[in-house]
Formats: C-alpha cells, sequence, structure tokens
C-alpha cells in the first residue's frame, strides 16, 4: 500500500477512497470498514437538563459512537468524544475563546476545534507579508458535532447524518478504539 493521500484512509489493511465521487456511498463503504452503523436520524436521550449542566461534561455512547455533550456558558453542545488528529479525549480538554470562536482544546497535542461547528482553528503569520501578522485561520470542520434538543427537561441528542467523511469519524468503531489504545501507549512512552 502506497503513501495515503488526504483522499484515502487506511482502515486495518483496507484503503477507502475519500472525496472522489459519490460522497454517500463513500461514506456509507467506510461505515462498513470501520464496523459502524450509519445513524438513524432519530433522537436518542441523553438526560436530564438540570444533571447535564451541574456534570457540564457527559460522555454517551449512542448507536455505537461516543459523543461528549458539554454545557457552557448556558448552551449544551455535542461532538464526537475523541480529538480527530489523534483520538485524544476531549472530555480533558479546556473551553477557551479564540477569534471569537468557543473552542474546546485537545489536551495532548493542544488543536482547538469550535464547539459549534468541530472546525479547527489555528493562529499563523504568513512570511511573505512584511512585517507577518499572526492572524486565525481554519482548517476546515474535522469534528463532527451533533444536533441536541430539549423538550420538558430532557435532553436529546441527534447524530449528524452528514454523508461526507469527517476526521473524527475514524476514531470512532472497534478499529478507531485500536488506534485510539496505540495512540494512547505512544503517548505515554514519550511523557
Amino acid at each position: 500500500m502506497g503513501p495515503l493521500s488526504h483522499t484515502s484512509r487506511a482502515v486495518g489493511s483496507t484503503v477507502v477512497q475519500l472525496d472522489g465521487g459519490d460522497s454517500a456511498a463513500e461514506f456509507q463503504a467506510f461505515y462498513r470498514a470501520m464496523d459502524l452503523k450509519p445513524p438513524s436520524g432519530e433522537p436518542n436521550f441523553v438526560g436530564k437538563k438540570d444533571e447535564l449542566i451541574k456534570a457540564k461534561r457527559s460522555f454517551r455512547t449512542l448507536e455505537g459512537r461516543d459523543i461528549l455533550i458539554i454545557y457552557h456558558e448556558g448552551v449544551l453542545y455535542a461532538m464526537d468524544s475523541y480529538c480527530y488528529h489523534a483520538g485524544g479525549k476531549l472530555e480533558l480538554g479546556d473551553i477557551e475563546e479564540f477569534d471569537g470562536k468557543l473552542c474546546i482544546v485537545c489536551p495532548n497535542h493542544k488543536y482547538k476545534i469550535s464547539l459549534a461547528k468541530g472546525e479547527c482553528i489555528y493562529k499563523a503569520s504568513n512570511p511573505r507579508e512584511k512585517p507577518p501578522v499572526p492572524r486565525w485561520y481554519s482548517k476546515g470542520v474535522k469534528q463532527r458535532t451533533h444536533t441536541v434538543t430539549e423538550t420538558d427537561g430532557d435532553v436529546f441528542v441527534t447524530l449528524s447524518t452528514e454523508t461526507r467523511f469527517i476526521e473524527s469519524d475514524y476514531f470512532q468503531g472497534e478499529k478507531g478504539k485500536v488506534e485510539r489504545a496505540k495512540a494512547e501507549a505512544s503517548e505515554k512512552e514519550e511523557s
């Protein structure tokens, strides 16, 4: 197997091509390769609003997908629980504001992921500018976010049915658990 480009992802010994045609079919192939079931599109009960507010962060497994529910400044958010970059546990990350966006900061490698959209942002300077001025840039949506609704104090999460591959998808399912365990072991060795 040759080097992977941004348009493919190795899944065990399988390479799933992405962004090369029918994205819905590619997404379904990815789900099959990762031993995941596509989301039902139905709301899943995750708890009472008061309990989620008190906890501030709650981990749930919904339809086989590990989700982090975050309460911050009066709003409930839901996103994939593991960072898209290397599977870090986002529940351990700090929440900070960058460029006007509330972000969770991955505790492993400090990636900044917006709570609202799952967009990864970073600060950099263009060396061609004289003088170089640091600015905020976006890598685009990298973390899958999910819809949170509340009815009479009951909170529900509807998993995203977006059919394109989002990088945090990689760390879901049984094969993703193996990769997360490898990354965690590697992090411990480096510490």
